[in-house]
């Protein structure tokens, strides 16, 4: 998508803009990506089915409202599979796990459901793929991400970490000819270019992943951030910090122009000293967000005398996951 599409898109205007010019620009694609959707409704299904507690490893998706949300109902969220009940109900995250993490699930006779996003999962095949291949496989992504440490459990003697361009100059490998690079799946898609781009001046005959590693949902949230970042004055960003895609957007708005960039969990979040002098404020969310959160911070800001909100559209997406063939309904 072009970053160049008119911020005139999907406008509704109120009475009021005129008088005031403050306005706000709602980034459209935003929100609940396919991945995150489909684990979510994986966990309430879940516990439709099987009551509390319910067990998940991990956060299911990394929004402190979701969790919080959800542990209100009878989920516990835990670190590792030790720490289930034998026997109980488990839910993986959507993030993914090592093949160490499901031998130590069916070891403990723990019932496993897998809400790993499918876009996940596929860079674990390719993973695997290029590892019976004998390959070097540099994966850019940040240490100690929960699909970071999946992806790289699925061959972890062929698998090195490369955190971002200046990781790039420890990076050593065995055949110039075999060597591949993935990616997590959240990342800004500008620095993993950058640190593609350092790989391939330092390995010359690198190759690409089959198909492209960024997911389409944290694409198209950072191209729709950057179609109205030049036109605000501030943007705020609704997500966890633990959201490596909800970060990235930040650091994605402040460098297409925006003046300022904040993240918030919750609209009580928002500083009124932020608002000093704003015409134009931008609101986008992670791909882990529910749009109620959304939603308070439009309240919020329409407190303020921030009346006219215009949507930014830059995408439509209509990819739908299938749930775990465990919580589908039965053919009739």
């Amino acid at each position: 998508m072009s970053a160049s599409v008119p911020l005139e898109v999907g406008i509704t205007r109120s009475a009021h803009s005129a008088a005031s010019g403050k306005r706000v620009l709602l980034a459209e694609p935003r929100g609940y990506c396919a991945g995150v959707d489909r684990a979510v409704e994986t966990v309430e299904k879940a516990l439709d089915k099987y009551g509390a507690p319910l067990y998940v490893r991990k956060e299911i998706v990394h929004n402190r409202h979701v969790v919080e949300t959800l542990a209100e109902r009878g989920v516990v969220f835990v670190d590792e599979t030790d720490e289930v009940p034998p026997g109980s109900v488990l839910v993986f995250s959507a993030h993914g796990v090592s093949p160490a993490v499901h031998q130590s699930a069916a070891e403990r006779e723990l019932r496993t459901i897998d809400a790993t996003c499918p876009l996940v999962t596929k860079v674990h095949q390719e993973a695997k793929r290029f590892a019976r291949d004998d390959y070097d496989i540099l994966l850019i992504g940040h240490e100690g991400h929960e699909e970071v440490e999946g992806t790289a459990g699925e061959a972890p003697e062929h698998v090195q970490l490369v955190d971002g361009p200046d990781a790039v100059d420890s990076v050593t490998i065995r055949d110039p000819e075999k060597v591949i690079w993935l990616s997590q799946t959240t990342l800004s898609v500008d620095e993993t270019m950058q640190t593609v781009q350092r790989l391939r001046e330092k390995f010359p005959q690198l190759q690409d992943p089959p198909s492209d590693d960024i997911c389409y949902a944290t694409q198209n949230r950072q191209v729709a951030v950057k179609a109205m970042a030049p036109e605000c004055d501030l943007v705020i960003v609704v997500g966890s910090r633990n959201s490596s895609n909800s970060v990235r957007l930040v650091e994605v708005a402040l460098n297409a122009g925006a003046r300022a960039s904040y993240l918030v969990d919750y609209a009580r979040e928002v500083d009124p000293a932020w608002l000093e002098g704003v015409e134009t404020v931008g609101i986008t969310s992670g791909a882990s967000v529910p749009e109620i959160l959304v939603q308070g911070v439009v309240d919020l800001l329409d407190e303020h005398g921030f009346h006219d909100v215009r949507s930014v559209t830059t995408a439509n997406e209509t990819l739908v996951f299938a749930l775990p063939r465990e919580l589908r309904a039965a053919r009739r």
